[in-house]
């Protein structure tokens, strides 16, 4: 009997059975079994669209339960497959068959098969070489335990697959620490590199620091050389229109360091609280005149310039003095006069002049 009029015999619906047939490829009862408890209540799709490939496996189990599921089947199979024909083969025999084996048991396990073909499955799922015949007759089961049977096939069916539904959410937790896990130590190596990263940028400032720290402090003594090389230029010009002597390098080495202090921008003895500035632009033009506070800083003038004329930016505008000849930059803006040498022994009114940037 074809596993169509097997399954028609249990009580499935037709065109279930034809779709779970084709949806398996026909590869036997079980499969199709599996698929007609698994889409119970679902709508039947158009067989033409439906293909084997579609079909589920079935579901997972230990091989000794895998044996008990298919003896159930072969049992359902034989069951209802040859049942009619056995009680038929019965009432026909009469007492003719009185004496004849009705069954097959297996000598090792005590089992009693109905026929030769369940009884070689047996054989070769358990591995039991030792069967008899047996005068026990396997009476046909009833409707009822059809039912029950079929029933409890459902129920042992269901119990698999929900424990192998329960085995793949623990591989899913398991993958997701993995998974988890992994990003974990992604996310580690990254703030390491970050952090790395952050002391370079750190130890890069620190160095960039100390160097401009070194560049101001070269900056600084250059200032400081050039003060005091136009402080004694001045006191030697003073010294020489006055018609004094003036000592030479190797006589202000000799002398200690307070004795270089009338090498000073300013007169001998006297401070000078103003200075009085008279500012030539490069341009050409009227002079511009004003008398400062000699602590005024050199911004101050050019603040004072850029109230006078419009020309003039603070930020952008350069002075200079002709004589003696010297150039002011722009780190300069923040001195007072006085410690740039602008006071009235070193300016005298003239030579002060605003350059515009072009």
């Amino acid at each position: 009997m074809s596993d169509k009029e097997v399954l028609l015999g249990m009580g499935f619906d037709a065109a279930r059975v034809d779709w779970a047939l084709k949806a398996t490829g026909n590869r036997g009862l079980q499969p199709a079994m599996d698929h007609l408890i698994e889409n119970e209540g679902k709508p039947i799709p158009d067989l033409s669209s439906v293909s084997a490939s579609s079909a589920p496996a079935p579901s997972g189990g230990g091989p000794m339960d895998e044996d008990e599921d298919n003896e159930e089947l072969e049992a359902l199979k034989a069951v209802y497959g040859k049942e009619a024909r056995a009680g038929e083969g019965s009432s026909a025999g009469g007492e003719a068959a009185g004496a004849e084996a009705k069954s097959i048991k297996c000598s090792v396990c005590g089992k009693t098969f109905k026929n030769v073909d369940l009884a070689n499955y047996h054989a070769e799922k358990s591995g039991h070489d030792q069967f008899e015949e047996s005068t026990e007759e396997i009476k046909p089961l009833t409707e009822e335990e059809k039912k029950q049977r079929l029933a409890e096939l459902k129920e042992r069916m269901a119990a698999k697959r929900a424990a192998k539904a329960k085995e793949e959410a623990k591989e899913t937790i398991a993958n997701e620490a993995i998974r988890r896990k992994a990003g974990k130590d992604l996310n580690t190596i990254r703030e390491e590199m970050k952090q790395k990263e952050l002391l370079k940028e750190a130890e890069k400032k620190r160095r960039e620091k100390l160097e401009d720290q070194k560049a101001r402090e070269a900056v600084k003594a250059q200032i400081e050389a050039d003060k005091k090389a136009r402080a004694e230029k001045a006191a030697r010009e003073k010294a020489l229109r006055e018609g004094k002597p003036f000592p030479d390098a190797s006589a202000q080495a000799s002398t200690s360091a307070p004795a270089a202090a009338p090498a000073a921008p300013k007169g001998p003895g006297k401070d000078y609280p103003e200075t009085r500035l008279q500012i030539r632009m490069a341009s050409g033009g009227q002079p511009y005149t004003t008398t400062l506070p000699s602590d005024s800083t050199l911004r101050e003038v050019a603040e004072f310039l850029a109230a006078q004329t419009l020309s003039v930016d603070v930020e952008t505008v350069n002075f200079s003095l002709t004589f003696p000849r010297k150039t002011f930059a722009r780190s300069d803006f923040s001195r007072t006069l006085r410690d740039l040498g602008l006071t009235p022994s070193a300016v005298s009114g003239t030579g002060f002049a605003a350059t515009l940037p072009r």
